[in-house]
């Protein structure tokens, strides 16, 4: 009965932040909710086995989609703490048979947090031919008390794709560490995105990285962060190039406005001549001729800045 009751508010909050509840009523969806350490709800499809399960460190799930099998819908993850303390530490271990793909969606939803911690610990494997999409976004309250740390390590097998995009755009973010690390082989292909807008005294730190080690393998590691007040930011974009005919493309913009401070890294390594690898990292603060152009549309400065950030996150 307690776990019905958190389930219900978690599913709330869920809705609160845009989400749509009838997603975890459709027996066609496969779906996880997990309230701090406690496992409330969890739905398999066909070709799809996830096994989670609560342990004294937290929670532990293996999620395995079946050779050939490609998942009709979105799988649905939604983790959270709706209290004001807490700790949630999850470990991932994601598989992708042979000719499988699949698109994940998780929420992260932390509305109260003053102290709490949300660990991730992720193992993924993409199978030949295999397509994977893992789309996540946050949402935070007002307070800054939360540390997330996101760690992922990715590995692409020939011909597979991963796609991950992580949005922190709704409330404080707090303090954000993440290191993503991938590996891929021939005609393999990766894209992660991060979308982080800071205030106050958040402190973000984002470090992905892409070692191309199969031929043809691709990458594009793009990064777009917005600082305000006295935030700040660091992010590390490394691309290996290893094998003939592999290209990497590590893409990172912040903006920065008030006091806040900002830092870009791009690391690109080239060990076969064959192997192109760029790089671009820009950090400035808003367009003048923007802000002109929507202030002479009647928005204030501080609403013309707003649209701009938020335009350029998207």
């Amino acid at each position: 009965m307690q776990n019905n009751k958190v389930l219900e508010q978690l599913l709330v909050a869920f809705k609160n932040t845009g989400g749509e509840m009838a997603v975890f009523h459709n027996r066609e969806i496969a779906h996880l909710a997990v309230s701090g350490h406690k496992i409330l709800s969890m739905r398999n499809v066909e070709g799809l086995e996830v096994e989670a399960r609560e342990t004294l460190q937290g929670i532990s799930a293996k999620v395995i989609v079946k050779e050939g099998v490609k998942i009709k819908h979105p799988v649905h993850l939604c983790f959270g703490i709706l209290h004001e303390k807490g700790t949630q530490k999850i470990k991932m271990d994601v598989r992708l048979e042979k000719d499988a793909s699949a698109h994940f969606i998780a929420h992260c939803i932390f509305p109260e947090a003053q102290k709490v911690k949300h660990i991730m610990e992720a193992v993924v494997d993409i199978g030949e031919n295999s397509e994977m999409r893992y789309s996540e976004t946050h949402y935070h309250g007002l307070y800054g008390g939360i540390e997330v740390i996101p760690k992922a390590v990715i590995r692409v097998k020939k011909r597979g794709r991963y796609y991950t995009d992580f949005n922190l755009l709704t409330g404080r973010v707090g303090r954000l560490f993440i290191d993503y690390s991938s590996e891929l082989e021939e005609d393999a292909i990766i894209e992660m995105v991060a979308r982080v807008f800071g205030h106050a005294d958040d402190d973000i730190k984002i470090k992905e990285k892409a070692i191309l080690s199969g031929k043809n393998a691709r990458s594009l590691i793009k990064t777009r962060v917005a600082l305000e007040d006295e935030a700040k930011a660091e992010v590390t974009g490394i691309t290996e190039g290893n094998a003939a005919g592999a290209r990497g493309h590590v893409d990172c913009m912040e903006i920065v406005k008030d006091r806040a401070i900002a830092r870009a890294i791009p690391i690109v390594n080239v060990n076969n001549p064959l192997a192109k690898v760029t790089h671009e990292a820009a950090i400035g603060s808003v367009d003048r001729r923007q802000m002109e152009t929507l202030m002479a549309h009647g928005l204030t400065p501080e609403e013309a800045v707003d649209v701009i950030i938020k335009g350029i996150l998207r």
